[in-house]
């Protein structure tokens, strides 16, 4: 849904009208229509909107006037609801969040950081869309004419715009969900095929809406010992789930009964063999221009970083060939003087965990040495190898270290558990979606959507038939608010970072495994190279705002321009 969409939907609903409703719109409205199958309401306390958040618990509620009629009470109820929607305070401009900022979970100070190392793909080089395009076609290609797979298959295109990232996919059932960090799936953003499965079949089939935890991927999001969902974590996924979800939909539609682990097997399959055969790296170097892209200023932030004295690191997953094509088109065909050290083929994240596998020297042609790596050295290009031997040869250890990637599991968690390497993450999506946030649509919504909800945990002590009705109705008004503020980042599957209220499971894992995130490493030259990135204290569920939530910065460079982050 478009903003301007929002805007025009909202308006008609009358949801942002911010003046006393004329009347009571009458009891068992289409307002009553609520979602037969929700979480509470009144699960958690709800803070208070900006300015009116207090310092201390809030007043009982006043009890309603004496009245002997149930239309007395209903009166004094819209009175209340009415004076919620006067006392709501929003946002200017002046507060939005900058979607070129660098957001912190972590506090990391940049003289700290002496050493920077670097992921390939989507870190230093970044996609056209083309390249998921490419991805799906030639995977489905693969499926057709080596896996017998029909060939009306090739009347389902590639949707860029239909899965996110962070999803879960059910091996056993085709079916793929939106978990939150507390591994409850989100209703409304469970597919079978490319259609949303009813919140009432969801429930039959999980008995109820919770995923419990020896169901879940394992450490890296995969499938694997008997673990029943795999979470699409990598950017490269997309394409990979948007396949199986077509896959599945032909299927569904056609009426043929298919057995979705073997579906799921031979879709991954297909992906593995676009990467490891090569075919995507051919592809990409043959054509560079149409599937790599200029946007981001990567040249500009390592040469930044090296006049100023900093190490510089590579190690990638991808191959030589592949990187120097990149590198050459991105920053120049002197790239690798940029680099003190560069590994390729690293196979993260087994490169950070097994020690048996030592370093391989490789020429400019990937023609592989023999000889024994004693040290790691500045123009030279290395294959395989771990990073025990990598902080053995180095030094290279501890906090000083910072190390970008955009796999939250390949790239950064090993490395924040196990080595204490800083980490930042590189999240695309967060652009678009701070752009999102930062429309007036967007914010009046999700300010009265928790204005309505403290008004519904204060009144809910009225227990009364009619009194019930009424808050029904407020809860089938918070349910389509909700719905709102899924439906402008994704229709199907809303944001990456929030199901509702709650955080994802991929922003749980975000906050636990990065230091620091951002949309992309060009934000880095908002910030001079002493910047602290400070966390914001934000209330637990039992604490009072006793602070005000004030950014680190006053200039639009800063993460925050002002507040914004209360929405939130």
């Amino acid at each position: 849904m478009t903003t301007r969409t929002l805007a025009s939907w909202v308006a008609r609903r009358g949801f942002l009208s911010w003046t006393d409703t004329p009347s009571p719109p009458p009891l068992g409205r289409s307002g009553r229509a609520w979602l037969p199958v929700t979480r509470s309401v009144c699960g958690s306390p709800c803070l208070q909107p900006w300015s009116r958040r207090r310092t201390a618990a809030a007043p009982a509620l006043p009890r309603a006037p004496y009245t002997d009629s149930a239309a007395g009470t209903r009166s004094y109820l819209w009175a209340l609801y009415n004076e919620t929607k006067k006392d709501l305070s929003f946002p200017g401009r002046s507060n939005y969040l900058n979607p070129d900022g660098i957001f912190a979970n972590n506090e990391v100070c940049l003289s700290d950081i002496e050493i920077y190392g670097f992921d390939y793909d989507y870190t230093l080089a970044f996609y056209s869309n083309n390249l998921h395009t490419l991805i799906f076609n030639t995977a489905r290609e693969i499926l057709i004419k080596q896996h017998n797979y029909p060939d009306d298959l090739r009347s389902y295109d590639y949707n860029p715009n239909f899965v996110i990232r962070g999803l879960h996919y059910d091996v056993q059932k085709g079916i793929v969900m939106k978990i939150d960090a507390f591994h409850y799936m989100q209703l409304g953003t469970v597919y079978r095929g490319l259609n949303p499965v009813p919140d009432e079949q969801v429930v039959e089939l999980y008995e109820g809406t919770h995923v419990p935890l020896e169901h879940m991927s394992d450490f890296y999001g995969k499938s694997s010992h008997g673990f029943a969902m795999k979470q699409f974590m990598d950017i490269f996924s997309l394409p990979e789930l948007t396949l199986l979800s077509c896959v599945n939909d032909y299927f569904i539609k056609q009426n043929i009964d298919f057995e979705p682990v073997y579906v799921y097997k031979d879709v991954k399959e297909a992906i593995r063999d676009v990467h490891v055969k090569g075919l995507l790296y051919r592809a990409v170097e043959q054509d560079i221009e149409k599937y790599l892209s200029l946007e981001e200023k990567t040249g500009a932030v390592l040469g930044r970083l090296i006049n100023s004295g900093k190490k510089v690191f590579l190690i990638t997953n991808s191959p030589f060939s592949f990187v120097d094509k990149g590198m050459q088109y991105i920053v120049g065909k002197d790239w690798r003087d940029l680099f003190d050290i560069i590994i390729v083929q690293a196979d993260k994240p087994e490169f950070f965990n097994d020690k048996r596998r030592p370093f391989r020297r490789v020429n400019q042609k990937d023609k592989l040495h023999w000889d024994k790596i004693n040290k790691l050295e500045k123009g030279q290009i290395y294959k395989q190898g771990n990073l025990y031997e990598f902080l053995k040869l180095t030094g290279w250890i501890g906090s000083k270290v910072l190390y970008f990637g955009d796999h939250i599991y390949s790239d950064l968690a090993d490395l924040t558990l196990k080595h204490g390497w800083r980490t930042g993450a590189i999240v695309p999506e967060l652009r678009s979606e701070i752009k999102t946030m930062n429309t007036e649509e967007y914010s009046q919504v999700v300010v009265w959507l928790q204005g309505l909800t403290g008004l519904l945990e204060r009144v809910q002590e009225y227990e009364d038939a009619e009194s019930r009705m009424l808050l029904q109705e407020w809860i089938g008004e918070r349910n389509r608010l909700r719905e709102l503020t899924k439906t402008i980042f994704n229709p199907q599957f809303g944001s990456i970072f929030r199901t509702h209220h709650n955080p994802t499971y991929f922003s749980r894992r975000l906050s636990r495994f990065a230091d620091i995130y951002m949309a992309s490493l060009s934000c880095i030259l908002n910030y001079n190279l002493h910047n602290t990135f400070y966390p914001r204290r934000t209330p637990l569920q039992h604490e009072a705002a006793l602070w005000l939530d004030q950014p680190c910065g006053s200039s639009l460079k800063a993460t925050h321009v002002e507040g914004m982050a209360q929405i939130e």
